[in-house]
This record gives C-alpha cells, structure tokens and sequence, in this order.
C-alpha cells in the first residue's frame, strides 16, 4: 500500500468517507480516556490474582480457612501447568505478591522456578479465618453450629467460626493491593504484579473493584483451582488507587471443560445446610 488516504476503512473491508488530517477512530474496544478519572500522569496497573491449587484439605472436603496442608498431587500438577502459562505471559513481572500459608506458596513456587523473582510475602493475603471451622467438613460444621449457619444464610456477616468476618478480610485485602498497585506503578508501560492468594481474597477483590454492597462476594462463583483473574487499576502520581476495573475473572488457563469444583472457604460456608 503505497500510503494512507484520508479514508477510514470499516472492519469489513468497506471504505467509510473521511477527511484528511483527521485521526481514525480508536478501535470501538478500546478503552475512552473520557471514562478515566481526571487525573495527570495516572498510570495503569495491572493486577494477576491466581488461586492455589488443589490441596489436600480441597480433596478431603475440608474447610480451610488460615489452616491445612499444601497441595495434593492433583493440585501439583495444575500448579505446574499454570506456571508454564504464567512465564509464557509473564516472565518478567513487576512483582509477585504471595500469602504465606502452605497451599499457596506450593503454587506460587512452581512458577518461581520457572521465572525467578522478587517476592513479598503479604499476610493480608490469606484465606478468611474460619476459626473453629477449618478441618471439618462442611457437614461436620452444619452439625455443630446450626445457629451460625442459619445467620449467614440469612445474609448476615459473623465471625466465621469465631474468626473473621467478610469485612474484615475485604479491609486487608483491598489494602494489601492498593499497596502493591501503588508499589509497581512507575515501573514503565502498564506494569503486572503476580498475586498468589486464596478464592475468598480474590472474590472481595473483584466485588470491591466492581463497587458492588456488602456481601456482593456472593453474587460471584468460586474461583476455580488455578484459575486467573485480573484486574486494571488506575493509579495516581501519589500511589493512590483512583480506578479499578473487572479485566477477566475465573479464567481457566488448565483447560478444564469445566471449572474445578473445589470450593472455597466463602462458598462452603454459605451453602453448608
């Protein structure tokens, strides 16, 4: 093509009448720098949240909350495979952020043997503390705490267990990663953190970058084991998170026809009868 006319061309093929001088339309995906908060030097973020695989306690049946094993050989092997996914497209992160309980630092390690880095471990990043709960299955827990199980059926945020409420691990979470989003932001075009974290972080997460109520958690299905999930933050020159948006969710890089039905602590908790 010998050089531009002043014509847009449309997706089919068709030319469309333009004038010269006049730039083409950004692609109808792209996204409208319109909708982006006013903000000068803004820079965008991109946050990768992977959940561990498959453990022990996830096979058994077992409610984990801030306790169990690590992986169980199924929960190996997925780990294996999203590594490989996760070098292929990010090799080079800005930084990988991983909770420091045993399931998740087994995943976050086969792809740290792949792609060496910097890690932070980030206690914030842990599952919810089920309390009294975790190792017990969920009919076990059904058996001997009817009371609670009836309140959050009910739509009511009580201490799981005795330990956390979903307020509490929303607060550390979206603290944790406003800080990370903050941390990484001048580290060039758009750079990725790697985040190593559990299914119950990563549903606070996308119901607070989406800005849905209290308990809008629930409106999400797990994630699956080794799924990924993404979010686009928009941070200020201060490091401050003036933007988030929803970028994938509950992505399976593992093939799988169907998500793993492993739950997490959050969706066990709720159906638990």
């Amino acid at each position: 093509m010998a050089g531009r006319s002043g014509n847009a061309v449309a997706q089919g093929g068709t030319a469309l009448p333009g004038r010269v001088g006049v730039p083409d339309p950004e692609p109808m995906n792209a996204r409208w720098q319109v909708d982006e908060p006013a903000a000068d030097g803004a820079r965008r973020v991109r946050l990768v949240l992977v959940r561990h695989g498959e453990s022990t306690w996830n096979a058994e049946g077992r409610i984990q909350g801030q306790l169990g094993p690590g992986l169980s050989g199924r929960g190996r092997d997925q780990a294996a495979t999203v590594a490989r996914w996760l070098r292929d497209r990010h090799p080079r992160p800005g930084a990988v952020a991983v909770s420091d309980l045993p399931r998740v630092t087994e995943t976050a390690a086969a792809y740290l043997n792949l792609a060496p880095s910097a890690v932070v471990t980030d206690v914030r990043l842990r599952e919810i503390d089920n309390g009294e709960w975790s190792g017990r299955t969920t009919a076990e827990v059904a058996a001997a705490y009817p009371e609670q199980i009836a309140a959050i059926r009910r739509g009511e945020d009580i201490p799981r267990g005795g330990g956390e409420t979903f307020a509490q691990l929303t607060a550390r979470v979206d603290a944790a990663l406003r800080e990370l989003a903050g941390r990484i932001a001048a580290d060039g075009a758009e750079p990725v953190a790697l985040v190593f974290t559990h299914g119950g972080p990563i549903r606070v997460a996308v119901a607070a970058a989406l800005g849905l109520p209290a308990g809008g958690h629930a409106l999400l299905e797990p994630p699956g084991n080794c799924s990924v999930t993404e979010l686009s933050v928009l941070v200020g020159l201060d490091g401050t998170s003036l933007a988030r948006r929803l970028a994938g969710y509950n992505h399976d890089p593992l093939g799988r026809a169907e998500p793993s039905a492993a739950d997490d602590d959050v969706a066990a908790a709720r159906r638990t009868a």
